[in-house]
């Protein structure tokens, strides 16, 4: 009995392996047509807006800003940021408003192949599919991939439908200040909007819009050219 319970086990789990590895080969090349954040807003009455733009026509500055307010440095670590998870680590000890570590890397791996939530064992499987895009994709694959899949919005999915919502053109043409509002929406999409940002969001996008300056000028998006 256990021996059998074992071989399961076993073949589950090559199973899990060839399968995800296909998975993730496959969205190397084809754009992710769907996520499981887009099927709940589905299941919750919601309709859905993505609108796919090939990372070469996204304005620059939008990757500038997200890699300023999300993952300073996305394109020298290997998907994890241990220094940023350290910092993140003290700072919630400290109490205040919980702080997160993760990279551009993580939270693409998350949207485009798992479901949010799930504590720890979700983080198991994110770290997994983290080290398989780094590997197969590299960083320009995966931020495009962030770009297009990233809520910004209420059923609004990717940084060319945001910008369409909050600014009534596309991404191709975003300046500095409408990337760093986009990018101060992203850690919660569904509670700050874009336009006429007050309070966190305003400062937060500010905040941004300046880092972004260091980023173009300290040539920290190197990986994306």
């Amino acid at each position: 009995m256990i021996v059998r319970l074992l071989r399961l086990l076993v073949r589950l789990v090559v199973g899990f392996v060839i399968v995800s590895l296909l998975w993730v080969l496959a969205y190397r090349f084809v754009n992710p047509p769907i996520t499981f954040t887009m099927i709940g807003d589905l299941l919750g009455g919601h309709s859905i807006t993505m609108s796919w733009m090939p990372i070469d026509r996204i304005d620059p500055n939008m990757a500038r800003a997200v890699i300023a307010g999300e993952d300073a440095r996305f394109c020298q670590h290997n998907g994890f940021d241990v220094q940023a998870i350290e910092q993140a680590y003290q700072r919630n000890r400290q109490g205040g408003r919980i702080r997160g570590g993760s990279t551009i890397s993580q939270q693409t791996a998350k949207n485009a192949f798992l479901i949010q939530g799930g504590g720890y064992v979700r983080k198991l499987f994110e770290a997994y599919f983290t080290v398989l895009i780094e590997t197969i994709w590299g960083k320009k694959r995966i931020m495009e991939v962030y770009l297009n899949i990233a809520e910004t919005g209420i059923g609004t999915y990717g940084v060319n439908a945001g910008a369409q919502r909050y600014f009534g053109h596309d991404a191709s043409e975003l300046s500095l200040a409408e990337a760093a509002r986009i990018a101060a929406v992203l850690p919660l999409p569904k509670k700050r909007a874009a336009v006429a940002p007050t309070g966190f969001t305003r400062r937060h996008g500010g905040a941004i819009r300046r880092r972004a300056g260091i980023v173009r000028r300290d040539a920290l998006d190197a990986c994306l050219r």
